[in-house]
């Protein structure tokens, strides 16, 4: 799209979204006579904090800086739903909008169906790294989510309170690195969370390897890296993961864990045996 044609959508986006929005539904009393439909300029204007020429400005595709508060603004002044208000800042800004606290996104049927038709472990979370939704093969694996009540289930607490990942200093301090370097990355893009802070704040009080970790500036824009699991029947396990965002869900990560090697894809095998697959979806937490 080029700056033209993005300028001239921008404006037809926003006359549209104008147009279906009643002075009424926004506490503005119905005019007698209207020329037009929904609300005028002067009223979204008003309703965004800003000055009407630039707001005409802005409608009509002309090159004007706009902040990403006053997108915010104007997304609520238009009722704009989060995929609307995402196609508004990308139109505007080039960029998407930042993260909120409050779009958090429930795991969707489909993504559960998703990662239970996977032949390899697999698990779905948010920023704040709690475990929403697991295949049985999480269960057999690594450990049942299940069993767990929600507030449990964070992986940051399990990773840094846990003793049993804490056997080999060298590893404990390569995941303890690699997964700190990702977490500054989420923690950067989930502003104004107090359950955020929240986290930091105990990690950095229970865990002196957290603690160590996070003083230290790496960051780690992709998930990827080495598991060692220590199984109890079947022994040292490794696993490849990567970490992907399902379209429309900015703030889950779907999690896969891959066999590093022929031997623990042996073991896998063994595990898929007893039957992983067609376990009904979970509720989110």
């Amino acid at each position: 799209m080029t700056l033209t044609s993005q300028r001239a959508e921008l404006s037809k986006f926003l006359k549209n979204c104008r147009a279906r929005v009643l002075p009424t539904d926004v506490g503005l009393p119905e005019p007698d006579r209207r020329r037009t439909s929904g609300l005028r300029r002067e009223d979204v204007a008003a309703l965004a904090g800003v000055s009407v020429t630039w707001y005409t400005w802005l409608e009509q595709g002309r090159d004007v800086h706009v902040s990403a508060n006053v997108l915010e603004r104007i997304s609520a002044t238009l009722r704009l739903s989060d995929e609307e208000r995402d196609y508004l800042f990308t139109l505007a800004q080039n960029r998407p909008p930042p993260l909120t606290p409050g779009r958090t996104a429930d795991v969707t049927p489909a993504v559960q169906r998703m990662i239970d038709a996977l032949d390899v472990p697999a698990i779905t979370m948010n920023m704040r790294w709690d475990v929403l939704a697991w295949n049985a093969l999480v269960t057999k694996v690594f450990r049942d989510y299940e069993a767990r009540p929600p507030e449990q289930r964070n992986l940051l607490r399990i990773l840094f309170t846990n003793p049993q990942y804490q056997v080999d200093p060298e590893e404990y301090l390569e995941m303890a690195r690699r997964v700190v370097a990702k977490l500054r990355v989420d923690y950067s893009k989930s502003s104004a969370d107090p359950e955020f802070e929240a986290l930091i704040e105990e990690l950095n009080e229970v865990s002196p390897m957290f603690r160590r970790a996070w003083k230290s500036p790496e960051v780690m824009g992709h998930s990827h890296g080495i598991n060692i699991v220590r199984h109890a029947k079947l022994g040292r396990l490794s696993f490849e993961h990567t970490s992907y965002v399902p379209e429309g869900h900015p703030t889950l990560r779907v999690v896969i864990f891959i066999p590093g090697d022929a031997e623990s894809e042996a073991k896998l095998d063994k595990l898929r045996d007893g039957g992983a697959k067609g376990r009904p979806a979970r509720q989110s937490v």
